[in-house]
């Protein structure tokens, strides 16, 4: 998995690309627990992660548990496949979430 940080201010847009699993996912919490002293505003950006493993979902939960003590969340640019888990999980739910991207679904009338 790759993370691309940009810091601007108070605000933080994290890029993940690959794989969020039991390996990179203890990567993510380490980056995350050194960049956050100070964010209001953080951005998850999941537009290239292409698989998201429960040791993810931990941390994003996490992250997210602390941003809504320090100011906000946001994830965004969900693919399809990543988005089915957390539906699946619940986690969109408990996830601050842009859908303003998402496709939308059809929906047919009888």
């Amino acid at each position: 998995m790759e993370i691309k940080k940009v810091r601007d201010g108070d605000r933080l847009t994290v890029a993940l690309s690959g794989q969020l699993n039991a390996v990179t996912a203890i990567d993510l919490d380490k980056d995350l627990k050194a960049e956050l002293e100070g964010v209001k505003d953080l951005v998850i950006d999941l537009a290239e992660l292409e698989y998201i493993a429960s040791a993810g979902l931990r941390i994003l939960l996490k992250t997210q548990k602390r941003m809504n003590n320090q100011g906000y969340m946001l994830i965004k640019n969900i693919k399809p496949e990543v988005r089915d888990v957390l539906d699946m999980t619940g986690f969109s739910k408990l996830l601050s979430i842009d859908d303003s991207s998402a496709p939308k679904k059809l929906s047919l009338s009888f």
